[in-house]
C-alpha cells in the first residue's frame, strides 16, 4: 500500500511564513501587472505549432510513400512533438493551469489521449503522487524503481546498478511506448490496489471504461488505419513509431529526471511519526532543481520545466509565467534562508543527473 498519511511539519513558523509571504508576493504580482494566471496568446500559438508540429508529419506519413530517410525524418519531428506536446500542453491542462475554465482544461488534457496516455492514471501519478510526496521513496512513482534502474538512495541496490550510468538512457528511449502499450493497464489496478483511487467503485469503473476507450481510439488511428486500411508497409510502419516513441521517450525521461534526481537535491523520509521534517514548501524546495534558466528556446519547449521550483509551488500557474515569477520566488527564498537549487545550463544539470545515477548504483 501506497504510504498516503504522510504529513508535513507545521510547528516552525518561519518555515510556515515563507509559502504565505511567497504566494502574497506572487498575487501581488498577477494584480499589479493585470496579468492572468492562464493562457496567453504565446501559450494559443505554441499549442497549435505543437500540435502541426505532430499531426502534420503523421498525415505526410499516412498518404506519401517516403525514401526511408525521409519517412525517419517525419517521426523525428512526431516525437520531439509528441514530448513537446506533453511538457508543454497536457501537462498544464491537466495541472488546471491552461485555462480558468475547466472543460477547457478537460479538452485539452486530452492531447495526452492522442499520444497514448491516459489522464486518469496521469493525475494520480502526477498530480498525486509526485507533487504531494516529490522524491519520497516508495509512494513518488517518479522515482521509483523501474527494471534495472535505481532513482532512490533509500531502495534495495543491486550488482547490475553499477553500471546504470551507462545503460540508463537506453531504457528512457523505450519508456513511452512501455507507457502506452502496458504501463497504464498496470498502473491502474495497481493504484486500485494501493489505495490511491480514492473514487467509489462506480467511479472507477468508469474510468477504467474511458482508459480502453482512449486506447482503442489511439491505436485505431495509429496502427490499425494505417496498416491495415491504407495498406502500409508493417515492418517499415512499425520501425518508424517506435523510433518515434525512442525520441520522445528519451527527451521526456531526461527533462523529469534533471528536475529530481540530481546531486543538490534531496531524498527525505517520514519519522517515526510518520512527518516529514519540513513544510510541504519547505520540502518542495529542498527536492527540487531548476536548470538552464536563461535558454529561452529550450524553456518554450518543455513547457517551463526547466523552472521545476515555480512548477511545484505554483503548479496551477501557466508555465508561459514562470520567468517573470522565478525571481520573487529565488528572492523570498534567499529572504527566509531557503535553498534555492539550480543548474545554469542544461550540461551541468546533465552531468549532475549522470552523477547521481553513479552515486545510487552503489
Amino acid at each position: 500500500m501506497k504510504n498516503l498519511k504522510i504529513r508535513f511539519s507545521s510547528r516552525d513558523a518561519h518555515k510556515q511564513e515563507f509559502y504565505s509571504t511567497l504566494r502574497h508576493r506572487i498575487d501581488h504580482y498577477f494584480t499589479e501587472n493585470k496579468r492572468t494566471r492562464f493562457f496567453t496568446a504565446e501559450m494559443v500559438v505554441k499549442t497549435v505549432v505543437l500540435l502541426l508540429a505532430y499531426l502534420v508529419p503523421f498525415a505526410a506519413v499516412l498518404f506519401y510513400d517516403w525514401a526511408w530517410y525521409m519517412a525517419f525524418g517525419w517521426w523525428t519531428i512526431m516525437g520531439i512533438a509528441q514530448a513537446g506536446i506533453g511538457m508543454s500542453i497536457m501537462h498544464d491542462a491537466n495541472h488546471g493551469a491552461y485555462s480558468s475554465n475547466s472543460f477547457v482544461n478537460r479538452c485539452i488534457g486530452h492531447s495526452l489521449t492522442l499520444i497514448g496516455g491516459s489522464v486518469y492514471n496521469w493525475k494520480l501519478q502526477h498530480n498525486l503522487l509526485h507533487h504531494t510526496y516529490t522524491n519520497i521513496a516508495f509512494v513518488d512513482d517518479d522515482i521509483a524503481d523501474k527494471l534495472i534502474l535505481r532513482f532512490s538512495p533509500h531502495t534495495p541496490t543491486k550488482w547490475i546498478h553499477k553500471f546504470q550510468w551507462v545503460y540508463a538512457f537506453l531504457l528512457y528511449c523505450i519508456m513511452t511506448v512501455y507507457w502506452v502499450f502496458l504501463k497504464d493497464f498496470i498502473q491502474f489496478f495497481t493504484y486500485q490496489k494501493e489505495g490511491v483511487c480514492k473514487g467509489s467503485v462506480q467511479e472507477v469503473r468508469v474510468s477504467f471504461v474511458k482508459l480502453i476507450l482512449g486506447k482503442l481510439f489511439y491505436f485505431f488511428v495509429f496502427l490499425v488505419v494505417p496498416i491495415w486500411f491504407l495498406e502500409k508497409e508493417w515492418w517499415s510502419y512499425l520501425l518508424g513509431y517506435l523510433w518515434m516513441h525512442n525520441v520522445t521517450g528519451l527527451i521526456l525521461t531526461v527533462i523529469f529526471q534533471m528536475a529530481h534526481t540530481v546531486e543538490e537535491t534531496e531524498h527525505p523520509l517520514p519519522n517515526e511519526i510518520n512527518q516529514i521534517e519540513n513544510t510541504w514548501a519547505i520540502h518542495q524546495m529542498n527536492t527540487t532543481a531548476n536548470f538552464s534558466p536563461n535558454n529561452r528556446w529550450l524553456s518554450w519547449f518543455v513547457g517551463g520545466l526547466n523552472y521545476q521550483i515555480e512548477h511545484h509551488l505554483f503548479p496551477t500557474i501557466c508555465h508561459v509565467h514562470y520567468p517573470a515569477i522565478a525571481p520573487i520566488v529565488k528572492a523570498t527564498a534567499q529572504e527566509f534562508g531557503v535553498p534555492y537549487l539550480q543548474n545554469d545550463s542544461f550540461i551541468e544539470a546533465f552531468k549532475s543527473h549522470v552523477t547521481t545515477l553513479k552515486r545510487f548504483g552503489g
